[in-house]
């Protein structure tokens, strides 16, 4: 199952979502770039509602997820009333399968919520039209932030957008594949490439038919974010522009095909059928894969859903050292707002409450990743589940091996996936050699951006 910039009970949505859901997920950076070239012709206006004649304020604050995050944030949002009797939040919430159309429409039309919650995917797209407000121009505390949680919402657009969580990729093992197969698990603060690809090639062998070592990579940006930065490389550079060639993606490729004519992943129409599959049906849940990529907070849902425990390991290095990992924390989404919001200082307030008040903390917990702020991360541990602990203390503890924080996706970046996903199929089914699929994927990549 793949990496996937999703969190907490939003990471349940894209896995689980219909064909035909899916395909609108494929196509949401093109609307949303697309909305946003109207919005720039736009005049502005829109945004909430005037002040009422008693004083009181009612923002708007649209955000993605399950029915728990609904719970939990109504939560947070009634705290938030109950000590701010002049702010009314209203509430629009959807799954992540129709957000971006709506939100693209919203910001088109000059009708977007005051309070935005924001995917790095398309937090430039809409940064750079000018639809989101700096936020560093208002009273929000920041000071105990990840300095790296903190810089993934800047760009010289400014402070666009604050951490609602942090997480960080990573590899998922299930030790009770390991076990059935007589195999022990690695030591990832050593491990290589060389060792993931030995030790899921024996796993296959001593499995059931069926069972694999390990799921593929190849359907999502994070994994090869990963090995990108291993070699020197990047996704994408600090100007909007790819941070590679068609030679390093081709490597990347190659490796993985080495994985598969050697058993240690699933075969290319497996790993197809998986792309469908719900997060509790993916491999790693049902016992089907000893390690899956995921992104880490979404360990606590798969680890409910295998019914047992998940260890949490570091992405292999080339060269068996922990510190060159390029591993980062990601924020999971970020709380952003409408920069056509009547009441920005509410905006500002509310935001800051949710980023930094334990009592919105002990509400909301680790349901978008885990806490940024450190003193909230502190304080709400004792009411974390024990798989939510297991999170909060791989994120600590990869804290001194992080690389420089990436540079955040271009305009244009929402569909990069859907490239990578497609080529991937090519080069497992045999169609493309992985040097021609990464000439061609690269060509797609480069015009996306720059288009």
């Amino acid at each position: 199952m793949p990496l996937f910039p999703r969190s907490a009970s939003a990471a349940k949505q894209p896995a689980g979502t219909s064909s035909r859901a899916a395909r609108r997920i494929r196509k949401t950076g093109v609307v949303a770039a697309a909305a946003a070239v109207v919005m720039a012709l736009s005049a502005c206006g829109g945004g909430s509602e005037p002040q009422s004649a008693d004083g009181t304020v009612e923002l708007r604050f649209s955000w993605w997820g399950g029915d728990k995050r609904a719970q939990l944030t109504q939560e947070a949002i009634k705290q938030f009333e109950a000590e701010n009797p002049n702010i009314k939040i209203k509430p629009e919430f959807g799954d992540w399968s129709g957000y971006w159309d709506k939100l693209a429409t919203q910001v088109a039309a000059n009708d977007a919520p005051d309070i935005i919650q924001m995917d790095e995917k398309y937090i430039t797209e809409y940064s750079s039209r000018g639809a989101l407000l700096d936020l560093s121009k208002y009273e929000i505390d920041t000071s105990k932030f990840d300095e790296a949680a903190l810089n993934a919402g800047k760009s010289e657009d400014g402070l666009t957008g604050i951490a609602a969580g942090i997480n960080a990729a990573t590899i998922l093992a299930n030790p009770a594949v390991f076990e059935a197969a007589g195999v022990p698990l690695p030591d990832d603060s050593t491990w290589t490439w060389e060792d993931f690809e030995r030790i899921a090639a024996e796993i296959t062998a001593k499995s059931p038919k069926g069972t694999y070592g390990a799921a593929a990579y190849g359907t999502d940006e994070a994994s090869l974010g990963v090995w990108l930065r291993q070699n020197g490389k990047s996704l994408y550079t600090s100007d909007g522009k790819l941070g590679f060639e068609p030679n390093d993606i081709a490597d990347w490729w190659a490796f993985l095909k080495q994985l598969s004519e050697k058993k240690a992943v699933p075969t290319a129409s497996e790993v197809v059928e998986a792309e469908a599959a719900p997060l509790d049906q993916s491999g790693l849940a049902t016992g089907k894969n000893a390690m899956a990529f995921w992104w880490s907070n979404q360990a606590p849902a798969l680890e409910k859903a295998s019914g047992g425990d998940l260890k949490i390991l570091r992405f292999p290095t080339k060269t068996g050292s922990a510190d060159d990992a390029g591993l980062w924390y990601k924020a999971s989404q970020f709380w952003s707002a409408s920069s056509r919001t009547k009441h920005p200082e509410e905006v500002a307030k509310f935001i800051n409450f949710l980023a930094n008040d334990v009592k919105a903390g002990e509400i909301l917990l680790a349901d978008r990743g885990v806490y940024p702020n450190s003193d909230v991360r502190a304080a709400i541990e004792p009411k974390l589940t024990p798989a939510d602990v297991k999170v909060v203390k791989f994120i600590d503890q990869i804290k001194d091996e992080l690389g420089e924080a990436p540079a955040p996706p271009p305009k244009g970046a929402g569909s990069i996936q859907e490239i990578i996903k497609r080529y991937t199929s090519e080069v497992l089914f045999e169609r493309l050699s992985p040097e021609d699929a990464g000439k061609k994927a690269h060509d797609e990549m480069k015009s996306a951006i720059s288009s």
